[in-house]
C-alpha cells in the first residue's frame, strides 16, 4: 500500500488516505497512516471517507508528528570518499527534533544564521509493528554546512525548522520488500546531482533497524534517514549550496518522487 496523509480540496481537515493508481481514498482522519503502520486492518476495515484524484490533493508529512526521527552519517561508500571521511566501524546515528518535519513540497525556510545550506536525497525506513520495518519513503536530510562544521553537535545544523521534508507516501513492504538495491536520484533547478543506488549503504535498512534497536524502542511511525550518496553540494569544486528560489526533487525507484523549494 502507499498511505498519504492530505488536504482534500476545499477543504482544511486532514485526512489519512490510500494511494490506488491516480486516487487518493481517505480511510481516517489525521493520524491513520501511524495506526496502519501498527496493524489491526484500519485501511481494510474502515469506510471510505471520500475519494479524490490525487492531483487534487495537497500532500502533508505522512506522518505529521513522528516520535521519533534518526538519521545516520556517512552510511554510503562513495559518500564517505568524496568528504575525505573515514569508513565508519558501526553507524553514526543523530536525532533531527520533531519541528524539522515538512511536507514533501516543503517549502525549506533557511535560517538568517545560515549561509552554506545543502541537500541530502536519503532513503528513509518507516517502523511498523513490533519494531519492524513497516515500510519507506523519500526525505531530504537538509543540512546547514558551516554550522555542522564548527558545532560537534548536529542539532542546530540539521535539525533546524523544515530540515526535514519527506514523503509522498509511506510505501509499505508488501509493495517494497527491501530499500537495499534502489535507485536514487536528486536534481537540483534540473541538473542531477546525486545518481546512486542504495546497494551502495555501507549499513543496510535491517542493520540501521536492529543497531538503533539495542538502546531506542521503535514505534510504529518512527523515522530513520538511511544516510546519502555522494553528489551533494559541499563536496562540489567549488561548492555550490542552496539558495533562496532554488528547487530541490529527490526521486527513489518505487517510493515516488519529492519536490520542494528553497524560501
Amino acid at each position: 500500500m502507499r498511505l498519504a496523509t492530505f488536504i482534500a480540496p476545499g477543504d482544511k481537515q486532514p485526512f489519512a488516505g490510500v494511494v490506488e493508481g491516480d486516487r487518493v481514498r481517505a480511510f481516517a482522519e489525521v493520524g491513520g497512516v501511524t495506526a496502519a503502520l501498527a496493524g489491526g486492518g484500519v485501511v481494510t476495515d474502515s469506510p471510505s471517507l471520500g475519494d479524490w484524484p490525487l492531483s487534487q490533493v495537497t500532500l502533508l508529512a505522512p506522518i505529521p508528528e513522528p516520535r521519533s526521527i534518526f538519521a545516520i552519517g556517512l552510511n554510503y561508500a562513495r559518500h564517505v570518499e568524496e568528504t575525505g571521511a573515514q569508513r565508519p566501524e558501526q553507524p553514526i546515528v543523530f536525532v533531527k527534533v520533531a519541528s524539522s518535519v515538512a511536507p514533501p513540497g516543503g517549502p525549506i525556510r533557511c535560517p538568517e544564521v545560515v549561509r552554506r545550506l545543502d541537500y541530502e536525497g536519503e532513503l528513509t525506513i518507516v517502523i511498523g509493528a513490533e519494531g519492524r520495518i513497516g515500510g519507506f519513503c523519500i526525505a531530504d536530510d537538509v543540512s546547514a554546512r558551516d554550522l555542522q562544521g564548527r558545532e560537534p553537535q548536529w542539532t542546530r545544523a540539521k535539525g533546524a525548522d523544515t530540515f526535514c521534508p519527506f514523503g509522498p507516501w509511506v510505501t509499505t513492504v508488501d509493495e517494497v520488500a527491501s530499500g537495499d538495491d534502489l535507485h536514487l536520484q536528486t536534481w537540483v533547478n534540473g541538473e542531477l546531482r546525486q545518481d546512486s543506488r542504495t546497494s551502495d549503504l555501507i549499513f543496510g535498512c535491517q542493520e540501521l533497524v536492529d543497531f538503533i534497536a539495542q538502546t531506542c524502542t521503535l514505534a510504529p511511525g518512527d523515522l530513520i534517514l538511511t544516510g546519502t550518496p555522494n553528489g551533494v553540494g559541499q563536496a562540489m569544486d567549488p561548492p555550490r549550496y542552496l539558495a533562496s528560489g532554488d528547487v530541490i526533487r529527490i526521486a527513489i525507484e518505487g517510493l515516488g518522487e519529492i519536490e520542494h523549494a528553497v524560501q
